[in-house]
């Protein structure tokens, strides 16, 4: 595993991208609505994209060759959804549904990525409960970008949070490192022990993302491919921010 260290100028790089992946969360914040379907979020996504003159970093991306090209500009993943949820026009948003938007761009060939979880209208105790931890989890994760501290550090502090408040974290999708392509070494898993993996070094940039589910971490993938849903259908939620690591500590790119 080859991890490629970014320069003061990259990173700079990486920060624009990154305004423009916020810009586009916000927007999806105030269109996030009882009524709203998520394919209007998706049109407010590409107008923008267009008139930033930015490039999609979802579209007709394909990992794998068996798996058909990611068909929109955002993942739209309500309620048990955990991430991956295609836009539709057939997904309008109810009172009481929580949804997971990432979104991911590419500006002057450099990526930005993040997620955050919205509530729609007035949302239970649970799922409330369920966003904060998520969003906490996210912070604690951020907090352990040190020089000289392990990657795993990073993962361990997600879990204990998590797992402190009685919720779970998902096993099978991780965060990732990323630059000149959206998916880059080290992936960053969301649990295991500290004091592992790589030395955190200035010049990392990692794609920081807890996916935390209110009931069993397990989690199955629908027949379209893509849709990531809980094993058991209960709430999932997703906070997610591009994080560079500096001599004078983590710098969040996906904030404005």
């Amino acid at each position: 595993m080859h991890v490629r260290l970014k320069t003061r100028r990259e990173i700079e790089k990486l920060r624009r991208a990154n305004e423009v992946v916020a810009d586009v969360l916000a927007i999806c914040e105030e269109m996030a609505r009882p009524g709203v379907t998520t394919w209007e979020m998706e049109r407010a996504a590409r107008e923008y994209l267009d008139k930033v003159g930015a490039k999609s970093a979802f579209l007709n991306y394909q990992p794998y060759p068996d798996v058909s090209p990611y068909p929109a500009v955002l993942c739209t993943s309500p309620n048990d959804v955990v991430v991956h949820g295609i836009p539709s026009e057939d997904v309008v948003l109810e009172e009481g549904d929580i949804l997971s938007v990432d979104f991911g761009a590419f500006v002057d060939g450099y990526c930005g990525d993040a997620a955050r979880t919205f509530a729609i209208g007035k949302v239970s105790k649970e799922a409330q409960h369920l966003m904060e931890v998520t969003r906490n989890a996210l912070e604690a994760a951020i907090a352990q970008l040190k020089v000289g501290g392990r990657l795993s550090d990073i993962s361990h502090a997600v879990q204990s949070y998590v797992e402190s408040h009685g919720f779970n974290v998902v096993r099978d999708f991780v965060g990732h490192g990323i630059g000149t392509a959206m998916h880059e070494p080290p992936q960053v898993p969301n649990f295991g022990p500290p004091g592992r993996g790589i030395r955190l070094e200035p010049g990392l940039v990692i794609a920081i993302e807890p996916m935390v589910t209110v009931g069993s971490w397990k989690v199955e993938v629908l027949d379209d491919g893509w849709t990531v849903v809980t094993k058991d259908r209960k709430l999932a939620a997703h906070f997610e921010d591009s994080v560079a690591l500096t001599e004078e500590g983590p710098l969040i790119l996906s904030r404005k």
